[in-house]
């Protein structure tokens, strides 16, 4: 399945902050900063990722049920795509 950007506008802004975040992230680090504030950062950018995966899966499987029928999904490949996230 392939989605249209204007599809994925949302996602794709969360990912770039999640990247931003990242970035910061590792700036912290070559600074010498505190372990913990660190550790705390990472903490939500690896949740940033994590919610940016989730709706990816969500979009698809909402133009899969517009565009090609609520029975065009494929379960077993949606349950492993879910899995993969956890």
């Amino acid at each position: 399945m392939r989605l249209e950007p204007e599809e994925m506008k949302a996602v794709i802004t969360r990912m770039k902050r999640a990247h931003g975040h990242l970035a910061s992230v590792i700036r912290m680090m070559e600074a010498g900063s505190e372990c913990e504030d660190v550790l705390t950062q990472l903490a939500a950018v690896n949740k940033a990722l994590s919610r940016s995966g989730y709706a990816l899966v969500a979009t698809g499987l909402q133009h899969c049920i517009v565009n090609d029928g609520p029975n065009s999904v494929d379960t077993k490949k949606l349950e492993r795509l879910f899995l993969a996230m956890a």
